[in-house]
């Protein structure tokens, strides 16, 4: 990497990329304007999310939650609502939890410090990176992906990028590309070409406007790198979830607890099916353990699969009927699937959820 550092005319590389950048960058709404909160929220919906899925929630969460001081007031309920179906759920906790200390402690201004921001929940070295340097103009290097995969071609880089220490290399010679110019323009250029141009498959080097500059291109490496160790497949999980219906046609939702996977959101009741085991016996000895209900076990009226990053889940949903239950059950509405509209659900018990209010139309 060194030598190819001292190769590079760092000059000619930010005017070839900003250039291009100012020609061909899209038109985005959380880039009309420099406000740092607007800048955060992007930022914060941006990891491990593709720009079009962000587009529609970024609008509707800045048309709910226009300040960080609408954000801090706001009901947890209203606010895992706006983000439900993003994923990675406690990136929103974390938001909400770091914007009420902005509002409690700097008066609802999004601290431009890199000591403070850094402190606030949920912001690691990228979110503070990309906030300061597109916001307030600060020279910080704003490593993600993107900005590894492009530099780890231009440089020739074989370490692994998926390591934290290589991480940190970046992190070490970006500061040098941020001098002479405004970081807002050089940080967003590079994160553009990586999701424009320099690709994970098939990068469009005879498109690039930094392809001169590029160690990897000229040594024809440039679909060998970045290096990156592949992750295990995720494993499977066999699970049941039930539509519980009670004498007056309502349905029983739960909702999840405090921590792990989905905390909080709303579903239907489900568990997994242990290897061997009838899945109709499981649902009705968990709903009679969990929730002290008898219920009647139908048939199966879906099938569901949903894939995290590390885990899939191939849920098989059941109706049920109540045969007798407590009155009051904790973490539990009877409620008619029209009565959800407020609630936050997983994907997955959104589309269980999608296929009862289409039976109950037909």
């Amino acid at each position: 990497m060194e030598q190819h550092l001292q190769k590079i005319d760092i000059n000619e590389f930010q005017h070839n990329l900003i250039d291009w950048y100012n020609h061909h960058k899209r038109e985005l709404p959380w880039r009309k304007n420099q406000d740092p909160y607007r800048v955060w929220v992007s930022e914060i919906m941006l990891q491990q999310t593709k720009v079009d899925t962000v587009i529609p929630y970024f609008n509707r969460f800045m048309e709910w939650f226009p300040t960080p001081e609408a954000l801090a007031e706001a009901k947890e309920e209203k606010v895992m609502k706006a983000w439900e179906g993003l994923g990675y759920y406690s990136r929103v906790r974390n938001l909400q939890t770091a914007v009420k200390e902005v509002v409690q402690e700097y008066g609802g201004d999004v601290p431009s410090s890199k000591k403070e921001f850094s402190s606030l929940k949920g912001v690691g070295p990228y979110t503070a990176g990309a906030v300061l340097s597109i916001a307030y103009e600060k020279p910080e290097p704003a490593v993600d992906g993107n900005v590894m995969r492009v530099f780890s071609r231009i440089l020739l880089i074989k370490e692994d990028i998926g390591k934290a220490k290589t991480r940190r290399v970046f992190e070490s010679f970006i500061p040098e590309f941020l001098k002479g110019v405004k970081p807002s323009e050089f940080n967003q250029a590079l994160m553009e070409l990586g999701a424009l141009v320099c690709t994970p498959k098939s990068p469009g080097c005879l498109l690039c406007p930094v392809q001169k500059h590029c160690a990897a291109r000229a040594e024809g490496m440039q679909d060998e790198l970045p290096v990156k160790e592949k992750k295990k497949a995720p494993a499977a999980k066999e699970m049941a979830a039930v539509v519980l219906k009670n004498k007056k046609g309502q349905t029983l939702f739960h909702q999840r607890g405090e921590k792990g996977l989905l905390a909080r959101l709303w579903e239907y009741p489900n568990v997994e099916i242990p290897a061997g085991v009838s899945p109709e016996e499981t649902v009705q000895t968990y709903l009679k353990d969990s929730f002290s209900i008898e219920a009647d076990i139908g048939p199966k009226v879906q099938k569901v699969q949903h894939v995290f990053s590390h885990l899939v889940w191939n849920i098989t949903v059941y109706e049920a009927e109540v045969l007798e239950f407590p009155e009051n059950i904790q973490d539990c509405k009877w409620l008619d699937p029209l009565e959800t509209e407020g609630l936050a659900f997983p994907v997955s018990h959104q589309k269980i959820l999608k296929a009862q209010k289409e039976r109950g139309n037909q």
